[in-house]
């Protein structure tokens, strides 16, 4: 009977108890002392008091973590605290940012909360969606009164009234495919769970189909995430302002069109659903958030507090967290590559391989567009590499000699343009080092291959089809760079011609880096690369390519090991320009190129005579 009693003694605890018990909680499981005492201390010093209240207003968050004014953000920054502060009850959104509030929002904004919750592999994607979204008050309207005229009570606290939310008023159209219409939200359960009072959640959150980010609110979000995506630990983010003025600004914004163009047609739909957000995070952008894990760290570590003095005046084993190095974030802006680019990049593949990180091995422009070049900046180059292509779109028909020559070595076009933007960027990142191919393709599951321009995807690879990189010289049928290609074959001696094969989804360069051609053969179900999970159907972009460029990750150990590499190649083609030949002896001079090694099997030492 006392069991009884005990187990249901949970069920009457007050919302606003249970929020104080899971905020004390994460504040002692999720912060070490030093950081809890920063920040309180950083509380303190911000928030505004209405008489015994303590809280943290808009414009104090805006101003201490240094969101610029000229994004306009700052408001959409603050819904989305203002909602996680209400953490696990969202229903009860927004709240007022006091300082147990700040905590839920800093441990989720942190990622902390898996130090806690049972279940701490959960993302906070769809949380993240609610705190950003608003409901069609119609759709709202509609689904109360169903609920009334059926009687029906699919909540726990058995509401007869629409469900409310933390914002109102923005209507959208419906979306065919809203398959997430759950009111169970993960990780509120997760968190409920963790104090055994998994019977008092409520469901009183309006369906999350209903939801829908604006689509000028998501482009403004994705403006910051690219200016936070470099921040290391404590530093601040007015140390890049200079990406806010002038055209680094111009392209700040088109960056996060194109990212935004991944999740939403912005001429069709005002709005992102669910089903896009799902879809498109996992895939395309698995680290579009990470940059608030630094930002929200600011709240961790105060300036008031001096960590080389100790009370009894020894110096303090604890130092401040140091600042990163006054080196640049990129060596030097490439033609394709920039900044902001370089933030794009670092939303699907990890930052610390990107940021200081990346030196430019080949660029058409200064060292020539050709495959020989192209072999003599890249290859020998032991660490991950990252191409990028970008181009015009050719017409079709092709109007010049030059475009008409590159389609008649290509099947007849058959796929609709990827979309009304000439201007396209492509990209490939490797893990292998690049070498000549013979006969078969190389590379492994780790390469992707991805599209920055007009539109953001990533094309992750497939373990059936291994049809990854050829990199073909003549005497290959087609020679170039292809990515998803089946290698191509020794060319004929027959006056016949081939066209080259297209992969399914794949990326050709051909061998004068002249023109290029992305596929996307949905029909097909994918090759070498998996095909797109928002644009189901057939495309293909057929370009006049304008810059090419290869992107090394590594440091300095990186280049000196190609350096060493070239070296030694060096000196082994000086010794076989010391070989003594000519002696007229034919046949001596091939035995004894043989046994060097130099020509037989698929060598050639070039004529004998």
């Amino acid at each position: 009977m006392g069991q009884a009693q005990s187990g249901d003694s949970g069920r009457h605890v007050s919302t606003e108890q249970l929020s104080h018990e899971l905020a004390l909680k994460f504040a002692k499981r999720c912060f070490t002392p030093l950081e809890l005492y920063s920040f309180q201390d950083v509380f303190r010093s911000l928030a505004d008091h209405q008489g015994s209240i303590a809280y943290l207003k808009e414009d104090t968050i805006a101003r201490f973590l240094e969101i610029p004014d000229v994004i306009g953000v700052s408001s959409i920054v603050f819904q989305m605290v203002s909602y996680l502060g209400a953490f696990p009850f969202g229903q009860d959104a927004p709240v007022v940012l006091g300082f147990e509030q700040m905590v839920m929002v800093v441990v989720i904004m942190t990622e902390r909360y898996q130090r806690v919750l049972k279940k701490g592999n959960r993302d906070r994607t769809k949380l993240l969606f609610r705190s950003l979204a608003v409901f069609d008050n119609k759709a709202l309207q509609t689904h109360g009164e169903k609920s009334v005229e059926d009687g029906s009570d699919d909540t726990a606290g058995a509401h007869k009234e629409a469900p409310r939310s933390h914002v109102r008023g923005f209507a959208i159209d419906e979306s065919a495919n809203d398959e997430d219409d759950e009111d169970d939200d993960d990780l509120a359960l997760a968190a409920l769970e963790s104090l055994d009072a998994i019977e008092v959640f409520r469901h009183g959150d309006a369906p999350i189909a209903q939801a829908s980010i604006p689509s000028d609110n998501l482009k403004k979000l994705i403006m910051l995430l690219l200016l936070v995506a470099p921040l290391g630990t404590q530093e601040n983010l007015a140390r890049h302002t200079e990406r806010l003025s002038g055209e680094q600004l111009e392209g700040l914004r088109k960056t996060a069109d194109n990212i935004l163009a991944a999740f939403v047609n912005v001429e069709k739909f005002p709005g992102v659903k669910i089903h896009q957000f799902n879809t498109v995070i996992p895939i395309s952008l698995p680290f579009l958030f990470g940059g608030f894990n630094p930002l929200f760290e600011h709240f961790l570590f105060s300036k008031n507090i001096d960590f080389t003095k100790r009370k009894d005046g020894a110096d303090a084993p604890i130092s401040a967290p140091a600042s990163q190095e006054d080196q640049p974030l990129l060596s030097q802006t490439g033609e394709i590559l920039d900044l902001n680019v370089l933030s794009q990049l670092s939303f699907f593949l990890p930052g610390e391989s990107l940021f200081r990180r990346l030196r430019l091995l080949y660029s058409g422009g200064d060292a020539g567009f050709s495959l020989g070049s192209f072999e003599t900046k890249v290859f020998n180059w032991r660490a991950p590499t990252i191409l990028l292509v970008s181009g015009n779109r050719i017409s079709d028909p092709p109007t010049g000699g030059q475009e008409r020559a590159f389609s008649d070595t290509l099947p007849p076009k058959r796929f609709q343009d990827s979309g009304k933007s000439d201007h396209v960027v492509f990209g490939v990142y490797l893990g292998q080092p690049w070498h000549q191919t013979h006969k078969e393709c190389f590379g492994d599951t780790d390469i992707k291959l991805f599209q920055l321009e007009p539109v953001h995807e990533v094309f992750h690879a497939s373990s059936i089809n291994t049809d990854y990189v050829y990199f073909a010289k003549p005497p290959s049928a087609h020679s170039g760079i292809g990515f998803g290609c089946p290698h191509p074959k020794a060319k004929q001696t027959s006056g016949l011609t081939t066209h080259v094969n297209l992969g399914a989804v794949s990326l050709l360069l051909d061998s004068s880096f002249e023109f290029g051609v992305f596929t996307h053969n949905y029909t097909s179900g994918g090759g070498a690369f998996r095909n797109s999970e928002t644009r189901k159907y057939d495309f293909q972009d057929r370009f006049e390519i304008e810059s090419l460029e290869v992107w090394g990750c590594g440091g300095d150990a990186e280049a000196e090991q190609q350096r060493q590499r070239w070296a030694w190649e060096e000196r082994e083609a000086e010794a076989r320009r010391r070989v003594n030949l000519g002696t007229g002896d034919v046949d001596a001079d091939r035995a004894l190129l043989e046994m060097a090694g130099l020509i037989g099997g698929n060598r050639s030492g070039g004529s004998m005579n």
